[in-house]
């Protein structure tokens, strides 16, 4: 299998496969080359839709002629804390770079085609994959060759989706982004209630159009969807739960205001447990 740098021709050869609608394995069986190979290169010049072999071959050339020196080795992983990591520091004998590489355009591809957008579901991809499962801006920023006005947007957008925590070190000058051992439960919870909140609009707008009407009954077939979701999601409602969750959801809706448990309670005619227990104010 052929190896060393992408020849002009090679990347005329890769454009076509594009073009073609093939994948990267089948592109890198034309070249001899490894599929990793081949996804890195077109990673790095645009993705499949905007690569061109002419900008790819000259944006080679100019890196090659203009490459910096060699950093130094990256700091060893201290494994107990997570620190000192940086997001290329993969132990010594761990997986192929190349392997890891083409793993993690793959995982941001995927990213991406669930809606992710296109520099966060990169972002997570590196924070999910690296060592200590963190990262600082600047990391980001030279791992995936974007701007750190980018890095900032992605970050906030997964902050957003409770993915990842920031986290301030003693002696560190930027924030670490952090994928931890609670990311996932977060996630789903955070989008339960998402789901949880649609249903509770849903049921109050179907309650003032009036069932009989057609906004009324589509916004009523709306509540069904959401609320099954949320069931299945958070598994079955113990003594009505999520009713009354969804209740509390379409009182905050018509208060138009933050409400204490003491005052939902009051309103809707309930001990003050049993507010509470909802969680939602």
């Amino acid at each position: 299998m052929g190896g060393g740098r992408l020849t002009a021709e090679d990347r005329r050869i890769i454009e076509a496969g594009l073009s073609e609608g093939l994948a990267y394995a089948a592109i890198a069986r034309r070249l001899g080359r490894a599929t990793s190979s081949v996804s890195r290169e077109v990673a790095r010049h645009g993705g499949p839709g905007a690569y061109r072999a002419e900008h790819a071959d000259r944006a080679d050339a100019w890196r090659r002629r203009n490459r910096p020196p060699r950093p130094a080795a990256p700091r060893p992983v201290d494994t107990a804390s997570g620190t000192g990591a940086d997001l290329d520091a993969y132990a010594p004998h761990g997986p192929d770079p190349d392997a890891v590489q083409a793993y993690v355009d793959k995982f941001a591809g995927l990213l991406i085609a669930v809606g992710l957008p296109r520099t966060a579901a990169r972002v997570l991809a590196c924070l999910v994959t690296a060592p200590s499962g963190a990262g600082t801006s600047a990391e980001l920023t030279r791992r995936l060759q974007v701007s750190p006005a980018s890095i900032s947007k992605a970050v906030g957008y997964l902050e957003g989706l409770d993915v990842l925590t920031r986290k301030h070190e003693p002696g560190r000058r930027q924030d670490r982004y952090v994928i931890d051992e609670d990311v996932w439960l977060r996630a789903w919870l955070t989008s339960a209630h998402k789901n949880a909140a649609c249903a509770a609009a849903a049921r109050e707008g179907a309650d003032l159009f009036g069932l009989d009407t057609p906004t009324g009954a589509r916004l009523r077939t709306m509540y069904t969807f959401f609320a099954g979701i949320h069931r299945n999601m958070t598994g079955p409602p113990i003594a009505g739960a999520l009713d009354d969750a969804l209740t509390v959801l379409a009182a905050l809706f018509h208060a138009a205001r933050p409400l204490t448990t003491g005052e939902l309670a009051t309103a809707l005619g309930w001990p003050e447990q049993r507010a509470a227990l909802t969680g939602l104010p």
